[in-house]
């Protein structure tokens, strides 16, 4: 892993598109809110899905106090196949004060202000 970020450096590093932003929650909080551009992997299936960042130069792990989250990047982080950087987003989606996607019932996404959804924080003690 390679550190955490605060929200102007990521609020940056999206203007730039440059970076893969990985939201660890589950699929519902997900759809209730979430950082524009950003892709649900919930946690639990973290380790069957970590080949998906091959490849990628930057990941963003972001969780709903940036507890788990820091967790989620070691393991990427730990991946052979993995060689860019990553890092987790310190002060998780309760700290975001950037616009919000949400799930609409089509499936579409529509962008929000309205706070996150405080989702748990607590994930599977990882030994990294």
């Amino acid at each position: 892993m390679d550190g955490e970020i605060d929200t102007d450096e990521l609020r940056s590093k999206l203007d730039e598109e440059a970076v893969r932003v990985v939201d660890i929650r589950s699929p519902g909080a997900f759809e209730r809110g979430h950082i524009p551009g950003s892709e649900n992997v919930p946690f639990p299936s973290l380790v069957d899905e970590v080949e998906r960042f091959d490849g990628d130069d930057e990941v963003v792990t972001v969780c709903p106090k940036g507890k788990s989250s820091v967790q989620a990047a070691r393991l990427i982080a730990s991946y052979e196949g993995f060689d860019g950087d990553v890092v987790s987003f310190e002060p998780g989606l309760n700290g975001w004060d950037g616009p919000l996607e949400r799930a609409t019932a089509d499936g579409e996404a529509t962008a929000d202000t309205a706070a996150a959804d405080g989702d748990s924080d607590e994930g599977p003690a990882a030994p990294f």
